[in-house]
């Protein structure tokens, strides 16, 4: 073991989060270069678009559940998280360069459409991601005690990531999105080979107060992410619909589903922990509060990201692809350089004197205010849009990084990679109503600024649920 990682100093933290920041700079390069690529080079529709990004959110359904059960089990290559770190990475790394060169893959497979083609490498590019996600989230509580420490782990990786995340957005803002893509490619595959040799995993993991070996089986774990099971269902209804071809002219299911998902939440929400039940049973009430409560967060975030472009194309009219693209690019730059500051130096000192979760409800009512801006005033100004997305930036800084910490709590450490990926739960299932649902409706108005309208909306659902399951994730995770 090093002796920066057995001191817990500054340098070890900043190496433990390179492999997530590998993973977060190929969403980086995702976030900023695949909606403007498939719109611009190969002339997608809006809601096709939006059903390549649908092919991330399936991958992440299953990826980062399966991940991270298996690599709580296994023992190779003298880890249980670097195996997959590494074949993630390099996965990643070859999408990254598939994408700019989806017709020439098309051709050289004799295949017409490049849709098919297109939708393949998002997902294989987000499986990628999602394989390694999931253990370089995990390897930080792995290696880290809980209480500070480990908030300070989340925050350094949200730093240190969002820092190559602002390098990411300049690069597409000054060089272009392409030379963005091929950058990416090298340093993906950089970060998640050569620093995982350097951390020392544990073979061996403390059960804590209320914890137990046993492994949840298939229906505890449905039970356990029993909030989401609204948009679970109806993400199975809406790509059913998509797939056969199948077109509704009513909404009576998104409403029965949109109750449904307002029962779950709510009846979550408000339990509080019994003193009669065990700490288990408190801790998992915990859990899904935590799910319940940052699902929305995820709504109003994948929507600004899938169709921002969008935004910007509605509102600012007559100006040209290229510089629509580099307005994205600075604006995501901005967003994710508010976003790299914050973590270590504003919020992790902040958690320490009021608490992560009163941390991270001020961040989000923050970013919903920024959002709420960009829908009154965002289209007159791109010196106010940009002001605005730098707001948004402190809850995105939030967003990436307190729930883990809060999440982790008393979690059983040798289940930690399930819990992260049924966590994980909480964010590619919304992302999954913003592919199949929002994308059509984004598409069919005139208007542009829904995107933000919904964006607003979810932060203050988000920022509401958070606040009325406070206390009761205040005694759990501080």
């Amino acid at each position: 073991m090093l002796s920066a990682q057995k001191n817990l100093t500054r340098g070890f933290y900043m190496l433990l989060s390179l492999p997530a920041t590998a993973m977060g700079f190929a969403l980086s390069v995702q976030i900023s270069a695949l909606s403007w690529i498939l719109s611009t080079k190969y002339n997608l529709d809006i809601h096709e678009v939006g059903l390549v990004w649908a092919a991330g959110p399936l991958a992440g359904i299953l990826g980062q559940v399966i991940i991270g059960l298996i690599s709580d089990k296994v023992w190779f290559w003298n880890g249980r998280r670097r195996p997959f770190i590494f074949i993630g990475g390099f996965l990643a790394c070859m999408m990254l360069l598939g994408l700019p060169n989806i017709d020439l893959i098309s051709t050289t497979l004799g295949i017409e459409g490049i849709f098919g083609i297109a939708m393949t490498i998002a997902l294989v590019l987000d499986l990628s991601i999602n394989v390694s996600f999931n253990p370089t989230r995990s390897i930080i509580a792995d290696v880290t005690p809980e209480g500070q420490p480990r908030t300070r782990g989340y925050t350094w990786m949200q730093t240190i990531s969002g820092s190559f995340g602002v390098l990411a957005y300049g690069i597409g803002a000054y060089f272009g999105n392409i030379s963005l893509i091929y950058f990416g490619a090298g340093l993906v595959l950089l970060f998640s080979l050569v620093p995982p040799l350097f951390i020392k995993e544990p073979r061996e993991f403390d059960v804590p107060e209320g914890g137990s070996q046993a492994r949840l089986s298939f229906m505890q774990m449905v039970m356990a992410i029993r909030p989401l099971w609204g948009f679970l269902f109806y993400n199975a209804y809406a790509l059913t619909l998509r797939i056969m071809g199948l077109t509704v002219d009513h909404y009576y299911v998104e409403i029965f589903f949109g109750l449904m998902t307002a029962y779950l939440l709510l009846d979550t929400i408000l339990r509080k922990n019994d003193p009669a039940k065990s700490v288990a049973e408190n801790n998992m009430l915990g859990f899904r509060q935590v799910l319940a409560a940052h699902s929305f967060s995820w709504i109003g975030v994948q929507t600004v990201f899938v169709y921002m472009f969008a935004y910007l194309s509605g509102t600012f009219d007559g100006v040209a692809d290229d510089r629509l693209g580099q307005i994205l690019s600075i604006c995501f730059l901005i967003f994710n350089a508010v976003g790299a500051l914050f973590p270590a130096f504003i919020l992790e000192p902040l958690s320490a004197k009021i608490g992560r979760v009163s941390t991270h409800i001020l961040s989000l009512a923050t970013m919903t205010v920024g959002y709420g801006l960009i829908l009154a005033f965002g289209g007159q100004d791109v010196t106010f849009l940009y002001t605005c997305m730098a707001l948004c930036g402190i809850g995105w800084s939030a967003i990436i990084s307190l729930p883990f910490a809060i999440v982790s709590q008393k979690i059983d450490s040798s289940q930690m990679g399930l819990y992260m990926g049924l966590f994980n739960l909480s964010v590619v299932l919304p992302q999954l109503v913003v592919s199949l649902s929002i994308g059509l409706l984004v598409s069919s108005m005139a208007d542009k600024s829904v995107v933000f309208m919904i964006a607003a909306g979810s932060l203050l659902v988000s920022t509401i649920l958070w606040q009325m399951a406070a206390k009761n994730l205040r005694g759990n995770a501080g």
